[in-house]
Protein backbone atom coordinates (compact mmCIF):
# COMPACT_ATOMS: atom_id res chain seq x y z
CA UNK A 1 0.00 0.00 0.00
CA UNK A 2 3.03 2.55 0.93
CA UNK A 3 4.79 1.69 -2.20
CA UNK A 4 1.90 2.23 -4.55
CA UNK A 5 0.98 5.71 -2.49
CA UNK A 6 4.79 6.89 -2.95
CA UNK A 7 4.88 5.82 -6.58
CA UNK A 8 1.37 7.64 -7.69
CA UNK A 9 1.81 10.36 -5.24
CA UNK A 10 5.40 10.98 -4.71
CA UNK A 11 4.94 14.84 -3.09
CA UNK A 12 1.82 13.65 -0.79
CA UNK A 13 3.93 10.20 0.22
CA UNK A 14 6.61 12.94 1.58
CA UNK A 15 4.60 15.62 3.02
CA UNK A 16 3.11 12.79 5.48
CA UNK A 17 6.54 12.37 6.68
CA UNK A 18 7.66 16.52 6.86
CA UNK A 19 4.27 17.19 8.51
CA UNK A 20 5.91 14.94 11.58
CA UNK A 21 8.81 16.41 10.96
CA UNK A 22 10.94 13.48 9.76
CA UNK A 23 11.73 11.86 6.37
CA UNK A 24 11.01 8.92 4.30
CA UNK A 25 14.62 7.58 5.70
CA UNK A 26 14.19 7.83 8.89
CA UNK A 27 16.26 10.83 9.08
CA UNK A 28 15.31 14.37 10.92
CA UNK A 29 14.62 17.49 8.66
CA UNK A 30 18.16 18.67 9.38
CA UNK A 31 20.06 15.70 9.36
CA UNK A 32 22.73 14.48 7.36
CA UNK A 33 23.52 11.38 5.70
CA UNK A 34 25.94 8.84 7.29
CA UNK A 35 29.29 9.98 5.56
CA UNK A 36 32.29 7.96 4.75
CA UNK A 37 35.86 8.96 3.40
CA UNK A 38 38.36 6.53 2.18
CA UNK A 39 41.69 8.28 1.41
CA UNK A 40 44.51 7.21 -1.15
CA UNK A 41 42.04 4.78 -2.68
CA UNK A 42 43.34 5.21 -6.18
CA UNK A 43 47.07 3.84 -6.67
CA UNK A 44 47.98 5.17 -9.87
CA UNK A 45 46.73 9.12 -8.99
CA UNK A 46 48.43 11.39 -6.97
CA UNK A 47 46.02 12.11 -4.75
CA UNK A 48 42.60 10.46 -4.51
CA UNK A 49 39.52 10.19 -2.14
CA UNK A 50 36.12 8.14 -2.44
CA UNK A 51 32.87 9.51 -0.22
CA UNK A 52 29.96 7.89 0.62
CA UNK A 53 27.11 10.34 1.87
CA UNK A 54 24.42 7.91 1.74
CA UNK A 55 24.11 6.05 -1.05
CA UNK A 56 25.21 8.75 -3.37
CA UNK A 57 29.24 8.27 -4.03
CA UNK A 58 32.25 10.50 -5.52
CA UNK A 59 35.90 8.99 -6.16
CA UNK A 60 37.92 11.98 -7.04
CA UNK A 61 41.18 11.61 -8.45
CA UNK A 62 44.48 14.05 -9.02
CA UNK A 63 46.99 13.68 -11.06
CA UNK A 64 49.74 16.44 -11.48
CA UNK A 65 50.91 17.58 -14.50
CA UNK A 66 54.23 19.97 -15.60
CA UNK A 67 52.80 23.04 -18.11
CA UNK A 68 53.80 26.76 -18.65
CA UNK A 69 52.26 29.13 -16.33
CA UNK A 70 50.06 32.12 -18.11
CA UNK A 71 51.69 34.88 -19.34
CA UNK A 72 49.13 36.97 -16.54
CA UNK A 73 50.13 35.08 -13.54
CA UNK A 74 53.91 33.39 -14.21
CA UNK A 75 54.31 32.77 -10.38
CA UNK A 76 51.43 30.20 -10.27
CA UNK A 77 50.45 27.05 -11.39
CA UNK A 78 46.21 25.58 -12.09
CA UNK A 79 43.37 23.75 -10.19
CA UNK A 80 41.38 22.16 -12.89
CA UNK A 81 38.57 20.42 -11.21
CA UNK A 82 36.00 18.31 -13.58
CA UNK A 83 32.87 16.81 -12.28
CA UNK A 84 31.60 13.39 -14.32
CA UNK A 85 28.03 12.18 -14.12
CA UNK A 86 28.30 9.20 -16.28
CA UNK A 87 25.27 6.99 -16.99
CA UNK A 88 26.17 4.67 -14.66
CA UNK A 89 25.95 6.20 -11.35
CA UNK A 90 21.97 7.37 -12.71
CA UNK A 91 19.75 6.49 -15.32
CA UNK A 92 18.93 10.42 -15.19
CA UNK A 93 22.14 10.82 -16.94
CA UNK A 94 22.68 9.74 -20.67
CA UNK A 95 25.91 8.82 -22.41
CA UNK A 96 27.79 11.56 -24.58
CA UNK A 97 28.99 15.29 -23.61
CA UNK A 98 28.95 16.16 -20.44
CA UNK A 99 25.02 17.46 -19.91
CA UNK A 100 24.25 20.85 -17.67
CA UNK A 101 24.60 19.13 -14.49
CA UNK A 102 28.11 18.01 -14.92
CA UNK A 103 28.63 21.48 -16.50
CA UNK A 104 27.08 23.52 -13.45
CA UNK A 105 28.92 21.19 -10.90
CA UNK A 106 32.38 21.77 -12.52
CA UNK A 107 31.98 25.55 -12.43
CA UNK A 108 30.73 25.04 -8.11
CA UNK A 109 34.18 23.75 -7.74
CA UNK A 110 36.23 25.40 -9.57
CA UNK A 111 34.26 29.32 -8.15
CA UNK A 112 35.15 26.88 -4.34
CA UNK A 113 39.05 26.70 -5.17
CA UNK A 114 38.90 30.10 -5.88
CA UNK A 115 36.52 31.65 -3.49
CA UNK A 116 38.08 29.75 -0.53
CA UNK A 117 41.82 29.99 -0.99
CA UNK A 118 42.26 26.67 0.25
CA UNK A 119 45.23 26.14 -1.85
CA UNK A 120 48.05 28.98 -2.68
CA UNK A 121 48.33 28.41 -6.50
CA UNK A 122 51.91 30.42 -5.69
CA UNK A 123 53.18 27.03 -4.35
CA UNK A 124 52.67 25.15 -7.38
CA UNK A 125 54.88 27.41 -9.65
CA UNK A 126 58.38 25.51 -10.05
CA UNK A 127 60.61 28.36 -11.83
CA UNK A 128 58.22 31.79 -12.28
CA UNK A 129 57.82 32.36 -15.75
CA UNK A 130 58.98 28.70 -17.35
CA UNK A 131 57.20 25.98 -15.16
CA UNK A 132 54.73 25.33 -13.33
CA UNK A 133 52.05 22.25 -11.97
CA UNK A 134 48.80 21.47 -13.24
CA UNK A 135 46.67 19.53 -10.84
CA UNK A 136 43.86 17.91 -12.53
CA UNK A 137 40.80 17.03 -9.93
CA UNK A 138 38.56 14.53 -11.90
CA UNK A 139 35.42 13.66 -10.12
CA UNK A 140 33.16 10.65 -10.75
CA UNK A 141 30.17 10.20 -9.32
CA UNK A 142 29.94 6.40 -9.28
CA UNK A 143 25.96 6.38 -7.44
CA UNK A 144 24.02 9.17 -7.41
CA UNK A 145 21.44 9.77 -4.93
CA UNK A 146 21.10 13.37 -4.62
CA UNK A 147 23.36 16.24 -3.09
CA UNK A 148 26.50 15.36 -5.25
CA UNK A 149 27.75 18.86 -4.75
CA UNK A 150 28.77 17.94 -1.18
CA UNK A 151 30.21 14.70 -1.83
CA UNK A 152 32.18 16.85 -4.86
CA UNK A 153 33.40 19.10 -2.86
CA UNK A 154 34.48 16.38 0.66
CA UNK A 155 36.60 14.31 -1.91
CA UNK A 156 38.28 17.22 -3.66
CA UNK A 157 39.27 18.37 -0.10
CA UNK A 158 40.53 14.72 0.67
CA UNK A 159 42.21 13.93 -2.13
CA UNK A 160 43.77 17.56 -2.40
CA UNK A 161 44.98 16.54 1.29
CA UNK A 162 46.75 13.17 -0.06
CA UNK A 163 48.28 14.52 -2.63
CA UNK A 164 52.00 14.53 -3.29
CA UNK A 165 54.32 16.12 -5.69
CA UNK A 166 57.78 14.37 -7.30
CA UNK A 167 60.43 17.10 -6.36
CA UNK A 168 61.11 19.11 -9.46
CA UNK A 169 64.75 20.51 -10.31
CA UNK A 170 65.42 22.45 -13.49
CA UNK A 171 68.69 21.54 -14.62
CA UNK A 172 71.35 23.86 -15.27
CA UNK A 173 72.94 22.75 -18.52
CA UNK A 174 70.04 21.68 -20.31
CA UNK A 175 67.52 24.06 -18.79
CA UNK A 176 65.10 21.01 -19.04
CA UNK A 177 62.99 20.26 -15.76
CA UNK A 178 64.18 16.37 -13.87
CA UNK A 179 61.40 14.83 -11.80
CA UNK A 180 62.39 12.78 -8.74
CA UNK A 181 59.92 10.20 -8.64
CA UNK A 182 61.43 8.71 -4.87
CA UNK A 183 61.17 12.40 -3.24
CA UNK A 184 57.46 13.89 -2.78
CA UNK A 185 55.93 16.61 -0.67
CA UNK A 186 52.75 17.39 0.31
CA UNK A 187 50.05 20.25 -0.67
CA UNK A 188 50.12 23.13 1.69
CA UNK A 189 46.05 23.13 2.32
CA UNK A 190 45.26 26.44 4.04
CA UNK A 191 41.40 26.34 4.41
CA UNK A 192 38.97 23.75 4.80
CA UNK A 193 35.86 24.87 2.74
CA UNK A 194 32.62 22.10 3.09
CA UNK A 195 29.64 22.65 1.60
CA UNK A 196 26.31 21.98 3.16
CA UNK A 197 22.94 21.67 0.96
CA UNK A 198 19.63 22.61 1.39
CA UNK A 199 15.99 21.86 -0.08
CA UNK A 200 12.90 23.27 0.12
CA UNK A 201 9.48 21.75 0.23
CA UNK A 202 6.36 23.52 -0.35
CA UNK A 203 8.45 27.23 0.04
CA UNK A 204 8.44 26.62 3.51
CA UNK A 205 10.10 23.33 4.69
CA UNK A 206 14.00 22.83 4.80
CA UNK A 207 15.65 19.60 4.29
CA UNK A 208 19.31 19.05 4.49
CA UNK A 209 21.38 16.68 2.49
CA UNK A 210 18.49 15.98 0.03
CA UNK A 211 18.29 12.56 -1.84
CA UNK A 212 18.04 12.79 -5.53
CA UNK A 213 13.94 11.69 -5.11
CA UNK A 214 13.95 14.81 -2.51
CA UNK A 215 15.75 17.04 -4.76
CA UNK A 216 12.96 16.80 -7.60
CA UNK A 217 10.01 17.16 -5.60
CA UNK A 218 11.63 20.46 -4.19
CA UNK A 219 10.84 23.95 -4.78
CA UNK A 220 14.20 25.22 -4.20
CA UNK A 221 17.81 24.48 -3.31
CA UNK A 222 20.90 25.82 -1.93
CA UNK A 223 24.38 25.07 -1.18
CA UNK A 224 26.29 26.54 1.56
CA UNK A 225 30.19 26.38 1.51
CA UNK A 226 32.14 27.43 4.94
CA UNK A 227 35.61 26.92 6.23
CA UNK A 228 37.08 26.15 9.69
CA UNK A 229 36.84 29.63 10.54
CA UNK A 230 33.67 30.26 9.60
CA UNK A 231 33.72 32.47 6.98
CA UNK A 232 31.27 32.08 4.16
CA UNK A 233 33.29 30.94 0.88
CA UNK A 234 30.79 30.37 -1.27
CA UNK A 235 26.79 30.04 -1.89
CA UNK A 236 24.91 28.21 -4.97
CA UNK A 237 20.89 28.81 -5.70
CA UNK A 238 20.06 27.49 -8.97
CA UNK A 239 17.00 29.39 -9.01
CA UNK A 240 13.70 28.87 -6.92
CA UNK A 241 12.46 30.26 -4.09
CA UNK A 242 13.87 32.89 -2.00
CA UNK A 243 14.79 32.64 1.62
CA UNK A 244 14.57 35.42 4.19
CA UNK A 245 17.61 36.64 5.88
CA UNK A 246 16.78 34.99 9.25
CA UNK A 247 16.52 31.76 7.65
CA UNK A 248 19.23 31.89 5.75
CA UNK A 249 21.27 32.99 8.65
CA UNK A 250 20.25 29.45 10.30
CA UNK A 251 21.26 27.46 7.30
CA UNK A 252 24.63 29.29 7.64
CA UNK A 253 25.17 28.12 10.97
CA UNK A 254 24.21 24.44 10.08
CA UNK A 255 26.75 24.50 7.73
CA UNK A 256 29.34 25.92 10.11
CA UNK A 257 28.40 23.14 12.20
CA UNK A 258 28.93 20.69 9.24
CA UNK A 259 32.08 21.82 8.40
CA UNK A 260 33.32 21.06 12.12
CA UNK A 261 32.07 17.43 11.37
CA UNK A 262 33.53 16.91 8.32
CA UNK A 263 36.93 19.10 8.99
CA UNK A 264 37.32 16.21 12.15
CA UNK A 265 35.99 13.43 9.65
CA UNK A 266 39.11 14.39 7.82
CA UNK A 267 41.04 14.52 10.63
CA UNK A 268 40.71 10.71 11.78
CA UNK A 269 40.71 9.63 8.55
CA UNK A 270 44.03 10.75 8.25
CA UNK A 271 45.53 9.99 11.63
CA UNK A 272 44.06 6.20 11.02
CA UNK A 273 46.26 5.72 7.62
CA UNK A 274 49.42 7.23 9.15
CA UNK A 275 49.23 5.16 12.46
CA UNK A 276 49.14 2.17 10.23
CA UNK A 277 51.97 2.82 8.48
Amino acid sequence: MAAGFKTAEPLEYHRSFLKENCRPDGRELLEFRTTTLNIGSICTADGSALVKLGNTTVICGVKAELANPSVEAPGKGFIVPNVDLPPLCSSQFRPGPPGEQAQAASQFMADVIESSEMLQTEDLCVERGKLCWCLYCDMMCLDYDGNVLDACTLALLAALKNTRLPEVVINADTCAPEVNLEKRHGLNIVKHPVAASFCVFDDSIVITDPTAEEEQLSTSRLTVVTDEEGRLCSMHKPGGTSFSGERLQELINRATARQKEIQKLIKNVIKSITSKK
